[in-house]
């Protein structure tokens, strides 16, 4: 049985050993982007100085509005619980743009763009550097990264068949890398003991990111848990997801019609919209009402954020990190009309935030997104480690057939 499985181990790791590297590589430098972004910008995504009191939301949106072509608008605002961080406001398009304003003073500090490294990771994770083909043809990147992904699995599956020891002291041997008995040792005990170590996290990850990748597997996932996929429950389009690990919420499209079915396209200067007999009326005259609403009633909230008519509040807490609390209100007044709490929320509306905090290690915290780091990092070695081990062994049986051959040469010419 185990020959089997050693067969299925290597005659799958050949072939996509260097892909699966890739992938993971690319995966463990997406981890931390966020953070390394802070760290590189920081006066982007931070005040100069905390004063006693935030400028008025009314007057903050207006600053940001006022940079702003005709046509792109505000269309919403992120406020964090830090009060050093600066408030990140959302544009109506390109989809998902936001820009960062310092709301003691009023100054605007960027625009929120994606460095070229994430950038390029993210494209290599997702999709082999390829691009959505605007045709409609097939994705290859797509493809290729998914299917590397699902060998992936049966390459971890069966390298713990092959190498799970049958007794507690070999496990405990199994588990260990030894670095002073020679290279081929070291990546060996690396290849397996890493393998080991890492098998959780790679397993979790590959499984869930499988759901990105094809239909038919998002559908039998989903249906595990109980959930029936809608065709509104995929997980986005190259858009979406190019964003997804960058935590920016969704901002509206301009142009897109409002809850009463009405045109937004009718725009004043700096993208505000105009009210009846050519008088503007700013749309976010009652943001701040909605948000000191529920910050007081969410004391221990970690972001805010607040849209025309609609608002969500999210908290620190183990699991969905995507998991919210959404709120709408009359903009009108800024009286809060409905009230979805998500431990109120079915399956159907907690899965998709599942899998995404799973896939990235953020389901734990800190702690959590550190492991999944180091599984990531450890499973784009994996493939180089057992080429290595491959290739020494091969060379090894040529080299012993060689001398062999030679052996017997020099036999017959002394016979």
């Amino acid at each position: 049985m185990r020959k089997i499985f050693r067969n299925i181990h290597l005659w799958l790791s050949i072939p996509f050993g260097l892909l699966i590297t890739l992938i993971c590589f690319s995966g463990a430098a997406l981890v931390f982007e966020k953070e390394v972004m802070e760290l590189c910008h920081r006066d982007l995504y931070f005040v100069k100085k905390v004063e006693a009191a935030p400028l008025p939301m009314d007057q903050l949106m207006t600053r940001v509005a006022a940079t702003l072509p005709d046509s792109i608008s505000v269309t919403g605002v992120n406020i964090s619980s830090d009060p050093e961080r600066a408030y990140q406001v959302t544009l109506s398009k390109p989809r998902r743009a936001s820009m960062y304003v310092d709301q003691y003073t009023g100054e605007v500090t960027g625009k929120y763009e994606r460095a070229p490294f994430f950038n390029v990771m993210f494209r290599m994770h997702r999709w082999m550097l390829d691009s959505m083909k605007p045709d409609g043809g097939i994705f290859w990147g797509k493809i290729i990264v998914g299917t590397s992904t699902l060998m992936l699995v049966f390459v971890l599956i069966s390298g713990i068949v092959i190498w799970w020891p049958r007794t507690r002291k070999a496990l405990k041997d199994s588990l260990k890398i030894v670095a002073n008995k020679g290279w081929r040792r070291f990546w060996y005990d690396l290849h397996v003991a890493g393998g080991m170590y890492t098998l959780i996290f790679l397993l979790a990850m590959s499984l869930t990111g499988l759901t990105w990748s094809f239909q038919w597997y998002r559908t039998g996932f989903y249906k595990v848990f109980g959930v029936e996929v809608q065709p509104s429950m995929g997980h986005g389009n190259a858009a979406a997801n190019a964003t997804a690990r960058s935590g920016k919420p969704e901002g509206r499209e301009d142009g897109a019609e409002t809850r009463d079915g009405k045109s937004e396209s009718r725009k004043g200067r700096g993208g505000r919209p105009e009210g009846r007999g050519g008088h503007r009326h700013s749309p976010y005259a009652n943001w701040e009402r909605v948000y000191e609403q529920l910050a007081q009633a969410n004391p221990d909230y970690r972001q805010i954020s607040v849209s025309d008519g609609s608002a969500s509040v999210a908290t620190d807490r183990f699991g969905n990190q995507r998991a919210t609390d959404r709120y709408k209100f009359n903009p009108r007044n800024g009286e809060i009309t409905e009230t979805t709490l998500y431990s109120d929320l079915e399956n159907s509306g907690k899965i998709r935030g599942w899998i995404y905090s799973v896939h990235v290690g953020s389901w734990g915290g800190m702690l959590t997104r550190i492991l999944a780091f180091i599984a990531a990092l450890i499973g784009a070695s994996l493939p180089l480690t057992g080429y290595y081990l491959w290739i020494r062994k091969k060379v090894k049986r040529k080299r012993a057939t060689g001398v062999n051959a030679s052996h017997l040469s020099t036999e017959r010419v002394a016979s």
